[in-house]
């Protein structure tokens, strides 16, 4: 490529070093790149010394770097200057000023020092801080904005501040802006005062708009200021110039500011009149070209500019040259920090792409992108594709932010946008040695927020790669749709013919095909593609024409070991973990094999999975294997042989984002940006799982596009269930003669044959019992029942593209309809409905949950009454063929005409005739909007936007639930700002949910408070909730969050003893992987909550955090904050306990080998002190933390997936592993929190799987539901049971009763085994296997010939399934 150039040129600079292609650029580069180098840069000047722990913080810089001593000063007074700011790129505009200072200045010698605000959490840098502060004459601090560090930054100053000549704070918190004094001006009274600019302070939405009016501010205060008499104008006069001085950043600019204020305020040079010069003012937007000779302020100029280049290869002068947006930082141009942006303007240039980069000045980048993108007369966008190097979000930089208006801009705009960061506050080898990635902090200001306004990548890539994928994404909004290459890719997990195209909740084959018919109506080359989803199946499992016979499934290629060396560059990074390719997996012994089929344009591609489930020994190592060289090959052919235009992963999820690599900011030798390659990542994934969502943005730079989960409804009674509630109809209408008492032994009888015994405390049979208790019996009775048949369940599986009916909607309704929502004066129904009978809804569902008869009926009618009002209210809206007209016509009509409405009218024959009309008219026209974005329909849309290169609107993934903002799918999923949670609304949630925990242990438990719970903490439960179970492990030990001024949870402060009314209960917290990627720093925040409540001086028996720390830091010979670590999850990079795999796949000896696993992969430990040194591994704290629990607890947060559905839950479950690590091996508590409805119950595991048993299961609705969608509903069939013995491995909480009924459902009804076995035979013989490892191992008893004919069938299902294949 770089025909001119012997070597690739290194730039050194304060951002990561970059290396280019410059092909044409060679003439012109030496006369203006060198003098960039020459300048005192801290990477050039001085090779920083990294240790990869060092302080183990995050940076291990110093100010050093950044101080200037005059060398002989002539016997002049000195000025000192001491700075903190953000990030480095003042720190050669500041040098080269102090040192043109030094060499011409008559009056003063300058020294100057600064600081990086990240460098004040070592401890002896800030001593040194503080030491400069004591003798320096002027103190200047520049976006300060992380609040523990801004109080360090408070607390020098402020100690200093009267000695001190001046004292310069610019945007900043409001607590270090209001150290400001210059003279007579000071800002101590900020956010009281009248004045504009204090007011500009104290508008609490500033977001954005604050930076641009502040600007104008600057702009036009000094001309007024100049005229006002007195010194307090004239001090302020003097501030406003200082600001533009540091805005305008150039060396002249900070050089005459230097001179204004030591000139006016340093004693020593008064009299002296020191001249300085006026700000020299530069554009606050335009478009800012390297080699441009200035900045534009209109496109139509720059473009002139840019036709006329002679240096412009011929790629560039083509008319059809994609045209690739920049967004950049004035303040980097300024200060003459901008080699970053050079080399990516550079190097998008040498591959052939138009660059238009535009900047500005404030942090609301979305006028300047409306301005100079969008063309004026058409309309239509002048980019193809935009890429953000602000790294901040597009309006409102690190402070605040404003994402409406960025999505409106960007949605005018409508083309991919990407943003990528610089490095901050790390240098590049300490970004390579991290396995954290990037720093935390950078995380929460650059990632997380940039991502709400739909990015679809979000981290620093080497810029030859960001550049191909910026032109990439471009592309595809130049093609033509018949030329471009999509490759779908399907998952299987665990690997297994009955498995493939596996995705939560969704319908894999039915919707791709569905994806397929309306591409081809785009206009899409799929050529031969089969009639029915049925036969895409088959093909793609087993092709009848198949070139190559395969036992399992098509081979799409076969890859030679040398094609496959020579298209991998990472191929031999593998080797250490899995040999010499080609190796056994997806291997013939000589080739590698892709496994799929080809239709036209289109492949469909079997993903491999990670290789090792099956290997007892490779599941026990803590850290993850690498992708082995099937999986390599399988994206080596994708990119490089099918030659992709995009990959289009499909359904939640595969194995890509979850390989080893950095958490956040990947490098090349990250496997998920290995694997990846530069192929646009477009990922179908569901709508409530906004955290595995986000990892596959991060770490694979996915487009997220949400779907549906399927429609829920009202789990419903079957069999002896329904007959008890029949019974207890009777009971009701004839208790009171003499038939009562015999009702009631059916009642029991028939409960004892439904196993509901285990849950409810039934007298024996034949025992005389009072009428009073008869009720309470029948109350409990009847409690356990209406809970099972009001339990949501997802039915069957969704179709892309398919929304649900109005009608099917109805339960969804209900449930959204429960919820009080205070923040928008919104009423629950059930609430609504209690008050017209003179109730408190809480009341009525603590007395059900006693059993209280009356209070259960009770319950009931309100359950009743708002489902019947719900749908009376959904069937007006809909037409005859139940879809939904629109809304808010029918809306108008119902509410403008005084015709009654539906809801009234159905609650007028009931006993809640009386309910309040006004909070009945507010919430039905909340859930008429809901009701719309429920059946909308944008999934299928979404996909071709993406495909077309199109912007896909940014959205929230979680709950529809608590959260209807979610609706409809289709959005780009992003989570929420990390540093927003937890809410005052989930302290509140977490308190209850608290306290029912521990109320539950002391009844269980002898009336003893738990000394220490083990817990769970998941990404998507804290997503959803705001962070509610986090909230509640702070409410176990006693802690309550502190906001900022920002709204943002940076601190905790300890709730006293006696308002906390018990002692503090010791924790043991387990993230999962996805917590620890996405919520760094609240894992940082949980570890400083612990490390304080073990320092409180208080007695042992009320601070169980202390007695435990003090016993372990003496048992283990180290001081108690190390004693005291309590958050534990994986080692970067790595994923789950691994116990999931090993059951899915049988592949473990015994349960000791799982809690092996648990404890080898589990016990890596975060460290407030040092969180620079990531996850570190603390094995012998985490056993001897977990040898004191007492209870073990876990959060069930939505309906759609409880403990048996997905494997994670089981998975953390230490039950059993906690019983071994006790001195006394009792058994802890189990506890599951269910906050899924407005009723949060805390229930024992035990009566957890039972309900879910009950409702899922064994349940004729939900496996008829699943059974409906065929292939893929028999393998969820078998999930269930998988995930049920997983739970008996971990925790042994699962009654026999449960695989009993199991076997008579799916073995013993011949009708029903013969359907599981001919619609999805391999993943019926899964089926049966499981059945006969729940007896091999233990779980079950049951008659020998119920085993034998497992056995019998296990036989006959192997031969069929060989005599299909041969």
């Amino acid at each position: 490529m770089a025909s001119l150039v012997s070597s690739p040129l290194t730039l050194q600079s304060t951002k990561p070093d970059q290396l280019y292609s410059l092909s044409q650029k060679h003439c012109f580069l030496h006369s203006f790149l060198p003098k960039k180098i020459n300048q005192t840069n801290f990477q050039s000047s001085l090779k920083v010394q990294c240790a990869a722990i060092g302080n183990g913080l995050f940076t291990q810089t110093t100010q050093e770097v950044r101080r200037i001593v005059p060398e002989n000063n002539q016997n002049l007074p000195t000025v000192k200057i001491v700075y903190v700011v953000l990030e480095a790129q003042y720190q050669s505009s500041l040098t080269a000023a102090v040192q043109a200072l030094n060499k011409s200045s008559k009056d003063a010698s300058y020294e100057v020092v600064g600081y990086l605000v990240e460098e004040l959490r070592d401890e002896s840098t800030y001593k040194t801080f503080c030491k400069d502060l004591e003798d320096a004459n002027i103190f200047i601090g520049s976006l300060i904005f992380v609040e523990e560090l801004a109080l360090k930054v408070k607390a020098a100053v402020e100690k200093e501040r009267d000695r001190l000549d001046a004292v310069l704070v610019f945007p900043s918190m409001p607590e270090v802006m209001r150290l400001n004094k210059l003279g007579s001006f000071s800002m101590s009274q900020l956010g009281q005062s009248k004045s504009p600019f204090f007011q500009l302070f104290k508008r609490k939405k500033q977001g954005a708009g604050f930076a641009d009016s502040m600007l104008k501010l600057v702009r036009t205060l000094p001309k007024v200021l100049k005229y006002l008499p007195s010194d307090k104008a004239q001090d302020a006069r003097l501030y406003i110039l200082s600001l533009q001085f540091w805005l305008g950043g150039s060396p002249d600019n900070l050089q005459n500011f230097l001179k204004m204020i030591s000139g006016s305020y340093v004693p020593a040079l008064k009299g002296k009149n020191i001249d300085y010069s006026d700000p020299v003012l530069f554009l606050d937007s335009g478009i800012w070209h390297p080699l441009a000779p200035c900045m534009y302020d209109d496109v139509k100029e720059y473009l002139n500019w840019y036709g006329t280049r002679r240096d412009a290869n011929e790629k560039l002068k083509d008319p059809n040259a994609p045209v690739v947006g920049l967004v950049l930082q004035r303040s980097h141009i300024v200060t003459g920090d901008e080699s970053h942006y050079v080399a990516v303007i550079m190097e998008l240039e040498a591959k052939g792409a138009k660059v238009i980069p535009i900047f500005a000045g404030g942090l609301d980048f979305s006028g300047p992108v409306e301005r100079f993108f969008i063309d004026p007369v058409t309309k239509k966008s002048m980019v193809n594709s935009l890429v953000s190097l602000t790294g901040f979000a597009l309006v409102g930089g690190p402070a605040r932010q404003d994402h409406p208006r960025a999505v409106e801009a960007l949605t005018k705009l409508d083309v991919p946008y990407i943003v990528a960061l610089p490095l901050v506050f790390q240098t590049t080898e300490e970004w390579l040695n991290s396995t954290l990635g990037l720093h935390p902090i950078q995380v929460a200001l650059q990632v997380a927020l940039p991502e709400l306004d739909g990015k679809s990548h979000a981290l620093h890539k080497r810029v030859e790669q960001l550049c191909t994928r910026a032109i990439r994404w471009a592309e595809l909004k130049r093609k033509t749709k018949t030329e471009k290459k999509l490759a779908i890719t399907v998952f299987s997990f665990p690997p297994d013919k009955g498995n493939v195209g596996t995705a939560a909740y969704l319908n894999v084959f039915s919707s791709i095909f569905s994806v397929l018919k309306e591409l081809k109506r785009d206009g899409y080359n799929v050529e031969g593609l089969p009639e029915t989803s049925e036969a895409l199946i088959e093909d793609i499992i087993h092709d009848k024409e198949a070139q190559f016979s395969s036992p399992n499934l098509n081979i799409a290629y076969k890859m030679g070991v040398r094609e496959y060396q020579s298209l991998t560059p990472y191929a031999t990074a593998l080797e250490e973990n899995w040999g010499k390719p080609p190796g056994n997996l997806n291997s013939d012994g000589e080739n590698l094999l892709v496994y799929g089929k080809q239709y036209g344009n289109v492949f469909i591609g079997v993903q491999p999975t990670f290789g090792y489930e099956g290997d007892p020994m490779r599941l026990l190592f803590s850290k993850s294997a690498s992708p082995h060289h099937g999986f390599a090959a399988f994206y080596s052919f994708v990119e490089k042989i099918f030659k992709a235009d995009a990959v289009l992963h499909f359904g939640t999820h595969g194995s890509l984002e979850f390989m080893p690599g950095k958490q956040v900011g990947m490098s090349d030798v990250c496997y998920p940006d290995s694997l990846i390659g530069n192929i646009p990542n477009v990922y179908y994934y569901a709508a409530n799982n906004p955290s595995e969502a986000t990892i596959a943005k991060r770490r694979s730079y996915a487009n997220t596009i949400s779907y549906l989960t399927p429609p829920a409804e009202n789990a419903g009674l079957y069999k002896g269930l329904k007959q008890l509630s029949e019974l207890i109809s009777s009971y009701q209408s004839l208790k009171d003669t003499g038939r009562g008492p015999q009702i009631v032994s059916s009642i029991i009888s028939t409960s004892r044959q439904c196993n509901l015994d285990k849950d409810v405390e039934l007298p024996d049979e034949g025992m005389e019992i009072s009428a009073k208790e008869r009720d309470l019996v029948v109350g409990k009775v009847y409690s356990k029942i209406m809970e099972i048949e009001s339990r949501l369940l997802p039915c069957g599986l969704h179709v892309i593209g398919e929304p649900p009916s109005a009608m099917e909607a109805v339960a969804t309704l209900v449930n959204i309809a429960a919820l009080d929502r205070p923040e928008d004066g919104i009423s629950s129904l059930p609430a609504i409905l209690a008050e017209t009978v003179g109730r408190n809804i809480e009341q009525v569902y603590r007395g059900s949950d006693k059993g209280i008869l009356t209070d259960v009926e009770l319950l009931r009618q309100i359950t009743e009454a708002s489902r019947g009002a719900i749908s009376a209210f959904v069937q007006k809206t809909t037409n005859s063929k139940g879809q939904v007209v629109d809304v808010t016509d029918k809306l108008t009509s119902i509410l403008g005409f005084g015709i009654n409405e539906p809801w009234v009218d159905y609650l007028s024959s009931t006993k809640f005739y009386r309910a309040d009309r006004v909070k009945l008219r507010t919430l039905f026209q909340f859930l008429g909007e809901c009701l719309k974005l429920v059946v909308a329909d944008n999934e299928l849309g979404s996909l071709k936007q993406a495909l077309e290169g199109k912007y896909v609107e940014p959205g929230p993934g979680g709950d529809p639930i608590r959260n209807p903002k979610v609706l409809p799918t289709g959005k780009n999923i992003h989570a929420l700002d990390p540093q927003a949670i937890p809410t005052t609304a989930a302290m509140q949630s977490a308190k209850v949910v608290v306290d029912r925990l521990i109320e539950r242990q002391k009844a269980d438990n002898d009336g003893k408070y738990p000394e220490t719970v083990a817990l769970v903490l998941w990404g998507t439960d804290n997503i959803k909730t705001y962070g509610e179970s986090l909230a509640q492990v702070l409410w176990m030990i006693g802690v309550r969050p502190v906001a900022d001024t920002f709204g943002r949870v940076n601190r905790v402060e300890p709730v006293s003893l006696e308002e906390l009314g018990r002692p503090r209960i010791d924790v043991v917290v387990n993230c999962s992987g996805v917590f620890r990627d996405l919520f760094i720093n609240q894992m940082n925040l949980l570890d400083r909550a612990v490390k304080m409540v073990a320092e409180l001086d208080e007695p042992a028996d009320q601070n169980y955090v202390r007695k435990h720390a003090l016993e372990q830091a003496e048992a283990l010979g180290v001081d108690i904050r190390e004693a005291a670590t309590r958050v534990f999850s994986n080692a970067s990079g790595s994923y789950s306990s691994n116990i999931n795999l090993a059951v899915e796949n049988s592949s473990w000896n015994d349960e000791k080998q799982l809690q092996d696993m648990y404890l080898s992969r589990k016990s890596f430990a975060f460290d407030c002190d040092a969180p620079g040194a990531g996850m570190t591994e603390k094995r012998k704290v985490f056993e001897m933390a977990l040898s004191t629990a007492e209870a073990t607890f876990q959060n069930l947060d939505s309906s759609e997936i409880s403990l048996t559905d997905v494997s994670h839950y089981f998975d953390s479950d230490p039950t059993n592993l906690v019983q071994n690590m006790r001195k006394d091996k009792k058994k802890p508590n189990a506890y599951i929190a269910d906050t899924t409805t407005a009723n949060a119950q805390v229930r024992t595991l035990a009566e957890t799987v039972r309900l879910d048993a009950r409702t899922k299961l064994l349940n004729p609705k939900w496996y008829e539901g699943m059974m409906s969608s065929g292939y893929e509903g028999v393998r969820e069939i078998e999930k269930r049971l998988t995930n049920t013995v997983g739970w008996s491995a971990t925790s042994g909480e699962v009654d026999n009763w449960v695989y009993e009924e199991a076997n008579s459902t799916f073995i013993q009804d011949e009708e029903m085994m013969n359907r599981l076995m001919s619609t999805n035979p391999n993943s019926f013989r899964k089926l049966v296997q499981t059945f006969l490892e729940a007896n091999g191992r233990g779980y079950w008893e049951t008659s020998q010939e119920n085993i034998e004919k497992l056995r019998q069938l296990y036989s006959e299902v192997e031969d069929k399934i060989e005599g299909i294949d041969r």
